[in-house]
């Protein structure tokens, strides 16, 4: 017989301390916000292990480790804006929701953002504004912001986003090959530029050019 659910979300807040993710604040985000429910039901059982699941479309809810250590190199802060590139399931929006002021998030489908507004409702996620759109395009209308989390990987770093990124703000982003390794990447900008530093190797899916049609193809 598995664990009960509320046993198992003890087990990875654990597993996140031993990890390195030490920020009292976040670690009490991931013990407020349960992720079994952001995922399906049919993956309920393996809400808390340590990897990404299927969320449909294509898409999944990302290794809850990684996710935590991701926000932990962005940095908190309660009077900052963060942009979330891929909505997703709404889990790490919800995560975030609890560690800024104000989360606006983008999601490519229109029925996983849907979804993900309904859960992030339903745990009183208030400061989060989404809409549907393409996230290599940011979001220049409430820009620029103080933290940017890209939840898909690209081939270089992004310059529409870095473009939408304060002085002295940060962005969290997967870089590298589709098919490949990628590595974590945390970029700070300045007056002088940015500053990179490679952080872990990920595997995410790609973050995609344009709009989903309903024929599955893709507009640009």
């Amino acid at each position: 017989m598995s664990e009960p659910l509320a046993t198992q979300q003890i087990r990875l807040v654990m597993s996140l301390r031993q990890a390195g993710v030490t920020d009292a604040k976040i670690i009490s985000a991931f013990e407020r916000i349960p992720r079994d429910y952001f995922v399906p039901p049919t993956f309920r059982d393996r809400s808390y292990d340590e990897t990404a699941l299927p969320i449909g479309m294509g898409q999944t809810i990302s290794d809850p480790n990684v996710v935590a250590r991701m926000i932990s190199a962005l940095g908190i802060g309660k009077r900052l804006k963060v942009l979330e590139i891929g909505t997703g399931s709404g889990y790490q929006t919800a995560i975030l929701s609890h560690l800024y002021r104000r989360v606006y998030s983008i999601e490519r489908h229109a029925a996983l953002l849907a979804d993900a507004e309904a859960r992030l409702e339903y745990v009183k996620c208030f400061n989060v504004t989404t809409q549907v759109g393409d996230g290599q395009k940011g979001w220049p209308a409430q820009s620029p912001f103080d933290r940017i989390i890209v939840a898909a990987s690209t081939q270089n770093i992004p310059d529409i986003l870095l473009g939408q990124l304060a002085e002295d703000g940060v962005m969290v982003t997967p870089v590298g090959p589709e098919h490949g390794v990628q590595k974590v990447m945390r970029i700070a900008k300045n007056r002088d530029g940015v500053d990179v530093q490679d952080l872990f190797d990920v595997r995410f899916l790609p973050l995609i050019e344009g709009m989903p049609r309903t024929d599955g193809t893709t507009s640009r």
